[in-house]
């Protein structure tokens, strides 16, 4: 298992109406305990990174870590680059062993879009084994300190969905269809569940051949992920939940401790808080026993 071809992985999971967890860590102690949340449930799991990690973790050391973990994991793991903006910054991840890599030119205008994700698809797919995911409409929020507010927020357009891919070239692509980076403004967002559907029929109607992601994953009900899922959304992205559970749970324990010095017990009491966060994932996208 271990290092894991990621479009293998979502057309399986796209056929099976199950999504494979993809969560985004700012720590390695996260990172961990992803993986090993993953082994335990007997899931295939994507390690996602965006932007910032990389700058201030380093790309070559996150991808040493990634390997070091995921050969030793009996399940697959990816290592994806999320909401990546530079091209040249896309290329360098690559070749330093990032298995999978997102350019995110959905500010630009649709031609745009199409020509920045086709220079790092036809250069991630020179290197062989390196897929791309491409977004198409933009997703409000704050994600890795890019804003979108709800106004400029434009969702995909499952025509041009279906132009943009193969124009492309694209291995998976995000559309916009209302889910939000952050924390969620209502209890019950509105997620357009027909244009995900339409455009899952549009791209892979005869043959799933670009499996669909979902963004924005933290604080949708479990009935819209789960019927996300069921439409076609093959990869669900957490971000914000594991960014809070790493730094509420540092808090508590740091409060509770206070005459204890021993940062050790703060990682583990991380860990474990994120393991029951990645448990709640898995079950609820079906992913469990996927091995």
């Amino acid at each position: 298992m271990s290092i894991a071809n990621i479009k293998e992985l979502l057309i399986k999971a796209s056929k099976e109406n199950y999504a494979v967890g993809a969560f985004n860590i700012t720590s390695l102690v996260q990172m961990e305990a992803i993986i090993e949340a993953a082994v335990d449930r007997k899931a295939p799991v994507i390690i996602q990174t965006s932007v910032t990690p990389v700058k201030f973790l380093d790309k070559d050391v996150l991808v040493a870590v990634y390997r070091t973990l995921a050969k030793k994991a009996p399940v697959p793991v990816v290592l994806h680059l999320d909401h990546c903006r530079d091209v040249d910054l896309c290329k360098q991840c690559a070749k330093a062993g990032y298995t999978n890599i997102m350019i995110d030119a959905s500010k630009q205008k649709f031609d745009e879009n199409i020509h920045q994700t086709k220079e790092v698809v036809d250069f991630c797919h020179s290197l062989q084994g390196v897929f791309v995911e491409g977004e198409l409409g933009t997703v409000s929020g704050v994600e890795d300190q890019i804003k979108v507010i709800e106004d400029e927020s434009k969702l995909c357009n499952p025509h041009e969905a279906l132009e943009f891919v193969e124009r492309s070239g694209v291995d998976l692509l995000a559309p916009a269809i209302g889910t939000a980076h952050g924390i969620y403004k209502t209890k019950n967002p509105k997620v357009d569940f027909e244009r995900l559907e339409n455009i899952f029929n549009l791209i892979n109607g005869q043959a799933v051949r670009v499996p669909l992601v979902i963004h924005g994953g933290t604080g949708l009900p479990r009935e819209t992920v789960q019927r996300l899922v069921a439409l076609g959304g093959a990869k669900v992205n957490v971000s914000t939940e594991l960014k809070h559970t790493l730094i509420d749970t540092g808090f508590k324990y740091i409060n509770e401790h206070r005459d204890e010095y021993n940062p050790g017990k703060i990682d583990v009491a991380v860990k474990n808080a994120i393991k029951e966060v990645v448990y709640k994932w898995i079950d609820i996208i079906g992913s469990a026993g996927k091995v």
